[in-house]
């Protein structure tokens, strides 16, 4: 699945939104440790991501390759700021009209408009890879982060008061949303 959009951001500076390559890998998973160090909303922390260089090369290559999941990350400045992207829930008939949207962006990016800018992007993908609904869970104390995806259409459908286990607050409840598509 290809994407590829340059957005203005509100500070005036251009974003390139596009697909991650392996060129990438480097540049991916040193965003990936920096946003998931910079918050406690993120499923991972630094120290639980198995990927080295080599397998983020393969990751952003199979989702390059794909014909419904994708990688887009944003560069500003030619340096990586911020990913998203989508993965099919399951291959089974019973799940394979469903996808999962997660993304992360660089503490310095937020309230630019990169994560409304990826969020569409992401919508846009999984509708045109013919899924039928996209989910996701966020953490529900992440106010702007829900407001956002609210904004984008997703709307609440249960939650987990015990979702998360931080190391640093104790137990965070995390909201289950979705968009039908």
């Amino acid at each position: 699945m290809k994407y590829s959009k340059k957005i203005i951001l509100k500070n005036g500076k251009e974003c390139w939104l596009r697909n991650g390559t392996e060129e990438d890998g480097q540049a991916v998973l040193d965003n990936f440790n920096l946003t998931h160090r910079e918050t406690d909303y993120l499923l991972f922390y630094p120290d639980e991501n198995s990927f080295d260089v080599e397998k983020e090369r393969r990751f952003l290559k199979e989702k390059t390759e794909s014909e419904n999941e994708i990688e887009i990350i944003a560069l500003v400045d030619n340096v990586v700021v911020g990913t998203a992207g989508i993965g099919a829930v399951g291959k089974e008939y019973k799940v394979r009209h469903r996808a999962q949207f997660g993304i992360g962006i660089a503490r310095e990016f937020w309230g630019l408009g990169i994560g409304k800018a990826l969020t569409a992007a992401c919508i846009e993908c999984a509708r045109a890879a013919g899924y039928k609904q996209l989910e996701l869970e966020a953490v529900t104390e992440n106010a702007s982060a829900v407001s956002l995806y609210k904004k984008a259409g997703f709307v609440e459908y249960g939650r987990n008061p015990r979702g998360f286990n931080s190391r640093i607050t104790g137990f965070q409840d995390v909201t289950y949303m979705r968009l039908e598509l």
